[in-house]
């Protein structure tokens, strides 16, 4: 049986650098995956919360090895590119249905819908390999010796001090995890993670087991009818996400593929993320060919505070450095039960998903009267209808929902004109008084309550070598929110220009345009005035032999309108980067530098970077005032079973004596940090 290997997958929202290579130091960046590195920088950088990507990039970075075969992809693993549309996923499935396995790549040109834009930018993710006979699940005995086991450990240490280590923080500065995973193809998976975050203590006091958190995990798939079975930590995620989702994949950018969750359901959840998961049991059954049914159960400790009886709030960043955040540790419970079923066949999907879940003592935060509406008390619940239909080149998708108070609704019209033109209409109308503690679906704020808006995009490839987005997203909010004493709308405006004139090099211009409302800081919300900001970037990528150089500059403005005796100035900032990635031929090394200078006039003009991680991680820092920053990062692969990563980081403000405040101050200019990593195969 010969394999023909074209690329990898890698599905979506993955950043390049952060890949494993088979054979290779680094990847070469494809269109593809560029477009998927800009997603994810963009929505890192729009997201109101600090999310961690380390599940999605594992499993991506996984997949290098292990591309899919063209001839037994599901709808399933099509929809994950983000850049196939439903009719081209399916005319593929078509083609290899009607005319049998595919021989090689080259068959892709047959395939009706397919252009060469797009089969260049699938060919990277694929292998043709064909295969005699159904395959069923493996046998043990297959599964124990070809499984394959890694064992990733980290450490951090930083080259200064925080004034909490004088007397507050508990533990050392090092930063350290360690995760073990097996796993055998998408059939098998089991793992471990421990994780101690600097100032933490450890093998003492709260942490006397060693590591300040564990998460273990153990997946199945495609067992029969048991598609999925997870047992320990998971995450969940249905429809469009307007009742349970645990997936930070949609938002504005400039591309349509992160308006529309196409894939979701039971996944492991292996990351360092101390919040966003479940603990206990979740299976997904196929009780007919085109009927799905899921459960799940979740029982968990989690941070907070509890005075007389009540919880008071929830602590989400999983730190315990000090003994008041440390009093915070495993203080309530929180248990989910709940099932989806979904119907799926031809051009129709229905899925129905409900939930239940309860504290073990009431929530009662403390309500502003911009919060006025948010979730209190005890025994909620959401419950939620999800759609699609297609008709020819039409598509709607949406979805439908309600809680213990308030409603939610989504729509999406899709029409595509051709690969080369797409265009997209999204309404959402979510009440101020919608309560759903685990829901993330598309708007303006991370989480779907109190918005209204209307989204029109517009995708077009005029020409061979140019690719054009537009997009315009007015949106109101029917009560207060924060920093915004009243009912308040907005304008969120979006264009970019990409030009690719030769295969190795490519670049692109975009802009922003985004007016919201603010009260007059110090005024208590008398004064309410409209905000401006306007964001520019240029970046240029050129890959020649290989290396990768990057450009990119940034400007932003900012301005606050004058009101009544109130008047403001405008705000500036602007930031240039340059870096350079190298990848020795002969030598199993990568060596890959970054410079950026920032100068921003305050926190409202702000700037952001994309850096270079370890593996499975994405960094997304912002600067602001002035300064520069400066990174190496080296990977050394001594063997197929042994890879080592160092990477080196420090930032110079020009502007200031001191960082930060509190606990995390650090007396002068400089935060430098040293991070190393270390993977065993075998």
């Amino acid at each position: 049986m010969r394999i023909v290997k074209i690329g990898v997958f890698v599905g979506m929202l993955l950043m390049t650098p952060i890949l494993e290579a088979q054979n290779t130091p680094e990847p070469r960046k494809e269109p593809s995956l560029l477009l998927l590195e800009e997603n994810l920088e963009q929505l890192s950088m729009e997201s109101e919360e600090e999310y961690n990507w380390e599940d999605e990039l594992e499993e991506l970075s996984r997949h290098l090895q292990e591309p899919v075969n063209i001839n037994t992809a599901t709808k399933r693993q099509l929809e994950q590119f983000p850049f196939l549309t439903d009719i081209q996923i399916e005319n593929l499935l078509a083609y290899v249905y009607i005319h049998g396995q595919m021989q090689t790549v080259y068959e892709l040109q047959l395939v009706e819908e397919m252009d060469k834009r797009t089969i260049e930018m699938l060919l990277p993710f694929i292998c043709v390999q064909v295969v005699e006979g159904s395959r069923g699940y493996p046998a043990l005995k297959s599964i124990l010796k070809y499984g394959k086991n890694e064992v990733l450990t980290r450490l951090d240490v930083p080259l200064y001090t925080r004034k909490g280590y004088e007397k507050n923080y508990l533990g050392p500065s090092l930063y350290h995890s360690l995760r073990y995973n097996f796993h055998y193809s998408d059939y098998l998976q089991i793992g471990i993670t421990g994780e101690k975050d600097a100032g933490e203590p450890f093998f003492a006091l709260h942490d006397k087991k060693g590591y300040d958190y564990y998460s273990f995990y153990f997946l199945i798939k495609n067992l029969g009818r048991l598609k999925t079975l997870a047992l320990g930590n998971y995450r969940l995620s249905f429809g469009q996400g307007l009742v349970l989702s645990t997936d930070f994949r949609l938002g504005k950018t400039f591309s349509m593929s992160t308006s529309e969750y196409r894939i979701g359901g039971i996944k492991k959840h292996s990351s360092t993320d101390e919040y966003n998961y479940f603990r206990g049991a979740a299976a997904t059954v196929a009780v007919l060919p085109s009927l799905e049914f899921s459960a799940f159960y979740s029982h968990r400790s989690m941070d907070g505070v509890i005075k007389d009886g009540e919880i008071t709030s929830i602590y989400k960043t999983g730190l315990h450095r000090t003994q008041k955040e440390a009093d915070k540790m495993d203080i309530f419970t929180l248990q989910l039960m709940g099932g989806n079923v979904t119907y799926e066949k031809n051009a129709l999907k229905v899925g129905l998903t409900g939930i239940y879940y309860f504290f073990n003592h009431p929530y009662e935060p403390k309500l502003n009267k911009y919060a006025k509406y948010n979730l209190h008390g005890n025994n909620f619940y959401n419950a939620g209808v999800d759609y699609k239909y297609r008709l020819g080149r039409f598509a709607w998708v949406g979805e439908v929902a309600i809680g213990k108070q308030g409603y939610a609704l989504l729509n999406q019209l899709r029409y595509n004109l051709s690969s080369d033109y797409r265009l997209l209409l999204i309404h959402r109308y979510y009440s101020s008084d919608y309560w759903s503690m685990f829901a993330r679906s598309f708007g303006e704020s991370s989480t779907p309550q109190n918005e209204n808006g209307w989204y029109l995009a517009v995708e077009a490839t005029p020409f061979a070598r140019w690719k054009l987005f537009a997009s315009l997203d007015m949106f109101s909010f029917p009560w207060w929110k924060y920093r915004i004493s009243k009912p308040s709308q907005g304008v969120d405006g979006m264009f970019q220009a990409a030009y690719s004139p030769r295969r190795n090099l490519s670049m692109y211009l975009n802009y922003r345009y985004k007016q919201k409302e603010r009260d007059v800081t110090g005024t208590s919300g008398e004064a309410i005035s409209p905000v401006y900001h306007h964001r520019l970037r240029y970046r240029m990528t050129y890959m020649p032999g290989g290396f990768i150089f990057r450009t990119t500059v940034d400007y932003n403005h900012f301005r606050q309108q004058d009101v009544g005796k109130y008047r403001f100035d405008r705000r500036q900032g602007w930031q240039c980067t340059q870096s350079c990635a190298y990848a020795f031929s002969s030598f199993p090394l990568s060596i890959s530098l970054q410079g950026t200078y920032f100068h921003t006039d305050d926190y409202d003009s702000r700037v952001y970077t994309s850096e270079k991680g370890l593996l499975y991680t994405f960094y997304t820092p912002s600067f602001y005032g002035r300064g520069f920053r400066y990174s190496t990062h080296l990977r050394y692969d001594l063997s197929k079973a042994f890879m080592l990563l160092v990477k080196f980081g420090q930032t110079v403000y020009q502007d200031r004596d001191a960082i930060g405040s509190g606990n995390d101050l650090i007396e002068g200019n400089k935060k430098g940090d040293l991070q190393m990593q270390l993977r065993i195969k075998f």
